[in-house]
């Protein structure tokens, strides 16, 4: 008897039609056993999550549900609230994507752990929860003495190790894992997904590791479940799934995530000597110094500083990409900011067509801003909620003196038409929330170009797209690119995409520059060891050559 079974699942989401619903989950079918990995795949809003939600009994109230799923043969459809509570955490786990939406930060680590076993189990003293709870942090590498520490002392990877803990310590007989490394840099991730299948190895746990990377999840499951449009296409072991597709749709997966992993041919190289300099950095720094207390200041005399940009220096050409790679924390992003003068250095120099912006006032820095965009991450984060495409993209225009009235929206509606927002007339009144994150990220971008800049910072503009949309994203921006003459400076924890994407890449490992050169010098000749240790921790689909079948 398999541990999980779920058989012609479906599922519709509340307001939807009683007689005609949009089903999310249609009629799916899948059996898991003890000590098995499945990964499930697919694009963003194929459904994935929502098997994981429904599993949990998660779903919003009104959902409506189909079919029948069993755990040990028993049904767990229309549990009463004691069963459910002992299916969530005793039975079943999950491990979302973000830990810190798991986390209290008014609690400590130590609390987080006392209060999910005392739910459980109430009749175990405290003494006895926190041996219990002290052995699970230690097989997830949290030492002992970070008991009495809060979540915002822990970094992203330490934060994702205590969610893996909280969902390890009542022993569960499976986890669902719902992409749980999606926001982490990839030596942090394969440390995480190497931990969290070793354990459920170790202790016969079921595992579902839902994500949108092919790469991933070849590497750490035994079968893939591939999903489209709320049904899964193809189902199989995963050297049959990877190397032998089937299915038109797992095919166009693999051909997005293999694009990625392969060198562009789309971007020419710069000619280094050919000119001066667009962005010249010297001896940049920047530096946060921790708060102490009061008896803190008097027992020592040094302050506590953290190096966040420690004395960097390069140089990006006109019509360059460089790429910025390195660990969570390494100061990619701050450096970036620094750059930007959001955050004004500790020291040195940020020269912008030979124009140092250190030195400039604040009212001259925001109209320099004109010819430096930035997109970011998150592109729903970044976007007004509350404004409209049209007003959001035209905003800068406004606020540069650019253009104004009809002059201005002409220059919106052929920004969307150039980020392929088409036909530009659905796209113009929609707002944020009506728009995939594919499509919020090209209004970012189009948001970022409306004032023909040329420089264009991007901080991790891809990472939280699937392997066709960001294709699809990193082509658009290939393209417009070589349409504006565009410069970028490219930050990313993604080596495959820094080497699909650009020209040149720095590597940054504690606020310094370890390494830089041409992409197929970091890639093919490797001189710093910790650049070495990055190319080694990414995972890769083109290992499968070496593989028997």
């Amino acid at each position: 008897m398999s541990l999980l079974e779920v058989n012609n699942l479906k599922v519709a989401y509340p307001h939807q039609s009683q007689l005609d619903p949009i089903w999310a989950i249609d009629d799916i079918s899948f059996s898991l056993d003890s000590g098995s990995r499945l990964g499930l795949v697919g694009e963003s809003g194929c459904g994935k999550s929502t098997i994981g939600k429904t599993i949990m009994s998660l779903l919003p109230d009104q959902s409506q549900i189909t079919g029948e799923i069993k755990f040990q043969g028993k049904s767990i459809l229309g549990l009463n609230n004691r069963e459910l509570r002992q299916l969530r955490g005793e039975i079943v786990a999950l491990v979302f994507q973000d830990p810190m939406t798991r986390l209290d930060p008014l609690m400590t680590i130590g609390d987080h752990c006392l209060e999910t076993l005392k739910a459980h189990q109430p009749q175990l003293s405290r003494k006895v929860a926190r041996d219990q709870a002290l052995e699970v942090l230690e097989a997830v590498k949290i030492p002992p003495n970070r008991w009495g520490q809060y979540p915002h002392e822990f970094s992203g990877g330490m934060r994702q190790r205590v969610a893996i803990a909280l969902a390890l310590l009542l022993n569960p007989k499976m986890i669902i894992a719902d992409e749980p490394t999606t926001s982490l840099d990839v030596t942090v991730s394969a440390e995480i997904l190497q931990e969290l299948t070793r354990l459920c190895s170790e202790r016969d746990m079921a595992l579902i590791l839902i994500s949108h990377d092919l790469a991933m999840v070849g590497e750490y499951c035994d079968r893939i479940g591939v999903m489209y449009q709320g049904k899964m296409v193809e189902a199989g072991a995963v050297k049959s799934i990877l190397y032998e597709p089937q299915q038109e749709y797992t095919q166009s997966l693999l051909a997005a995530a293999l694009k990625i992993q392969q060198p562009s041919d789309v971007s020419s190289p710069v000619n280094l000597n050919s000119s001066d300099p667009i962005l010249k950095i010297k001896d940049l720094q920047q530096y946060f110094t921790l708060e102490s207390n009061f008896i803190q200041q008097l027992l020592s005399r040094e302050k506590n500083v953290i190096k966040a940009v420690d004395n960097i220096n390069f140089e990006l050409y006109s019509g360059e990409t460089l790429g910025l790679v390195g660990e969570s924390g390494c100061g990619k992003s701050t450096l970036s900011r620094t750059i930007l003068q959001l955050l004004h250095p500790t020291s040195g120099s940020v020269e912008f067509l030979g124009e140092d912006l250190t030195q400039l006032s604040p009212k001259k820095m925001r109209a320099k801003r004109r010819q430096i965009q930035m997109i970011f991450q998150d592109p729903h984060a970044c976007l007004n909620p509350l404004m409209t495409v049209g007003e959001s993209i035209i905003d800068p225009l406004f606020i540069h003196n650019i253009a104004k009235g009809s002059e201005a929206k002409d220059q919106v509606l052929q920004m969307l038409e150039k980020v392929g927002l088409t036909p530009i007339s659905d796209y113009y009144n929609r707002y944020p929330a009506q728009l995939s994150g594919g499509q919020q990220q090209r209004i970012a971008i189009a948001r970022a170009l409306i004032t023909r800049p040329q420089l264009v910072i991007c901080d991790e503009p891809v990472s939280m797209l699937d392997a066709t949309v960001q294709t699809q994203v990193l082509d658009l921006m290939l393209e417009l690119k070589t349409e504006f003459n565009l410069t970028y400076l490219f930050i990313t924890h993604d080596l495959w995409v820094a080497r699909f994407f650009c020209d040149r890449i720095a590597v940054m490992n504690q606020g310094k520059i370890v390494e830089i050169g041409t992409t197929e010098q970091i890639f093919n000749q490797p001189q710093n060891t910790y650049t070495q240790k990055l190319l080694n921790a990414a995972p890769l689909l083109a290992k499968s050559s070496t593989i028997d079948n």
